[in-house]
């Protein structure tokens, strides 16, 4: 195979059983696809963003070897497809969760682990300002994470239980595509901007890059639900 191809073929083999299976009548995920479309739209565009400056600052880099060198912003057509097919195949994960593991929704301890998480994301964020990877990283997140805390009583719609257990059970995939996007290397990046601490070859600030975005793309997508079930239904009135 033309090794060009290899990172469109991550992209793809990410995606590809989460779609197939989104037709399942059990989980039915289909059917959430207008939910699911503004949160990748909005925390794409959030994604993207970042990534284009770090790319102009060498944070991180892209080895032409592996992509086919058509791109956007100084991107390959891959990375702009990877905030499509990792995001779907995550919240893919979160949703099977609400069917084969219902209990969850009823469970308090979620919220009581967000703000503890946070705080720390974020003080180690600060501790190592000057990498802008980790910063950018831990600070990012550890805001989101506190910052809905603080809006909890508003946020009765967002399964924080649910959304944590869905990441770790998103961290195996995520260890395969990561694994293979640092190994190769398709993605290179400058390890005077992280902490240098690697899980195998995926540096340790991408666990909370991947925790950021799938949350991000699950707290639009509840509240896109939400106000089309109150907007909708009576039960809601």
């Amino acid at each position: 195979m033309n090794s060009h191809y290899t990172y469109l073929l991550i992209d793809v083999l990410s995606i590809l059983f989460p779609f197939l299976f989104s037709f399942d009548k059990r989980v039915g995920f289909y059917k959430y696809w207008k939910w699911l479309l503004p949160g990748l739209v909005l925390t794409g565009t959030f994604f993207i963003a970042w990534d284009v400056l770090f790319t102009k600052q060498g944070v991180w880099s892209f080895n032409d070897k592996y992509t086919l060198g058509a791109g956007l912003l100084g991107l390959p057509i891959e990375e702009w497809l990877f905030f499509l097919a990792i995001p779907y195949s995550c919240v893919f994960i979160y949703q099977c969760l609400q069917y084969y593991i219902p209990g969850l929704d009823g469970q308090a301890w979620g919220w009581k682990v967000t703000r503890p998480l946070g705080i720390l994301l974020l003080i180690t964020g600060m501790i190592f300002a000057q990498k802008a990877y980790t910063f950018t990283s831990f600070s990012i997140c550890g805001f989101v994470l506190i910052l809905l805390h603080a809006y909890r009583a508003r946020l009765r719609y967002l399964k924080m239980e649910r959304f944590y257990v869905s990441y770790l059970f998103s961290l195996i995939p995520f260890f395969i595509v990561n694994g293979l996007l640092t190994s190769l290397p398709v993605v290179m990046y400058n390890d005077t901007e992280n902490l240098g601490v690697r899980m195998y070859t995926i540096p340790v600030e991408d666990t909370f890059y991947g925790l950021l975005l799938l949350l991000g793309n699950i707290t639009i997508m509840e509240w896109a639900k939400q106000r089309s079930l109150k907007k909708f239904s009576p039960v809601f009135q």
